[in-house]
């Protein structure tokens, strides 16, 4: 049986020029902007160090936090391998507080991508016994908790201090995310009552002998696995997030553009790719009746009722406004969502 969805957000990567990159960002904030306009619950950007995407999300929400007033802000997802938990449970604070407490914070642990090329510039001292397990999280979730992160507290002249992060946001924890690929990285989070960010890749842990590597299926046991393991159960937060494309309102030239892009990238799914054998999951086309049915076909969209749709990465901006507008206005009242009126399930209801 599939759950009625309740919330509907978008994740977008934000590509810009390097020679002028102004324009990238701002076409980001305009997205968010219609976004909201539309009823979305939540608009999520990506991390992307060292490339022409956002490299600063919370700097972007912080931007977009002033520029909306109901939207959900999210990030999808921050490396912390990139980060010092201390520092970043700072700017997560100070985003949620001057956006009124709207942050969806999303994290992931690991190694960095390309470390061995970037490690000296990131940590010339500490590259080598930096600690990329999971134990980054729970610093982050400590600081962020508003344990002390410091053995003083005092005036010292005219300055105050204080053993935790401030400003501190009470509830800001329970709005952490873990982006996972693995039943072992969504049981872990399940274990330590985080919200669950399935994505568009995980990785090959099963082989089916009649289908091979069937990714609905193992991202269906990452969620069992998550909330078989999760203090709130089957209440616990997931939310998936395919690409889809919606049609309905798209012209010819974009249709064409559109499954030029799908085909391009059709023959990695089902195939393992690269050392960490990642499955991507097969993106949707077509129009809001059949993709609904598809929708409706996987064993992972039927677990939850959140949906975080991930936009294309090349495509243009007026393609993003005609995919919103699909999205929001035909494709996810059919999923049962009413625009902009539930707020997501506070922890422990």
């Amino acid at each position: 049986m599939t759950r009625p969805l309740r919330q509907l957000g978008f994740l977008t990567i934000g590509l810009f020029d390097p020679a002028d990159p102004r324009p990238g960002h701002e076409s980001v904030l305009r997205i968010i902007e219609l976004g909201e306009q539309l009823g979305f619950d939540s608009a999520w950007v990506r991390s992307r160090h060292l490339q022409a995407g956002i490299s600063s999300p919370l700097t972007v929400l912080a931007a977009a936090s002033q520029r909306t007033s109901r939207i959900r802000l999210g990030t999808a997802v921050i490396p912390l391998g990139l980060e010092n938990p201390f520092r970043l449970a700072e700017d997560l604070a100070t985003v949620d507080v001057l956006s009124g407490g709207r942050l969806e914070a999303g994290v992931s642990v690991g190694v960095p991508m390309n470390y061995e090329h970037l490690k000296r510039g990131l940590y010339p001292d500490t590259h080598d016994v930096e600690d990329f397990t999971y134990e980054r999280i729970a610093r982050l979730l400590r600081a962020v908790r508003g344990e002390p992160v410091s053995d003083f507290e005092g005036t010292v002249g005219i300055e105050t201090f204080h053993r935790g992060i401030q400003p501190h946001v009470p509830d800001l924890a329970a709005r952490i995310w873990h982006g996972v690929g693995s039943v072992g990285s969504a049981t872990w989070a399940g274990t330590q009552g985080l919200n669950l960010l399935a994505s568009s890749v995980v990785r090959a842990e099963d082989e089916s002998p009649d289908v091979g590597f069937d990714f609905d299926a193992i991202q269906r046991r990452q969620i069992d696995a998550f909330r078989a393991h999760h203090p709130r159960g089957e209440r616990a937060r997931v939310s998936i997030g395919p690409v889809i494309i919606p049609t309905d309102s798209a012209t010819p030239a974009q249709i064409e553009r559109y499954e030029a892009y799908v085909a391009s990238r059709s023959a990695r799914v089902g195939v393992p790719q690269g050392p960490g054998r990642l499955l991507f999951a097969q993106d949707l086309l077509g129009t809001s009746e059949q993709l609904a049915e598809r929708l409706a076909g996987l064993a992972s969209f039927r677990a939850v009722d959140e949906l975080v749709v991930a936009l294309p990465f090349t495509f243009e901006h007026e393609d993003y406004v005609q995919i919103l507008e699909d999205l929001a206005m035909k494709l996810a009242p059919l999923l049962g969502w009413t625009p902009g009126l539930t707020p997501p399930a506070a922890p422990g209801r």
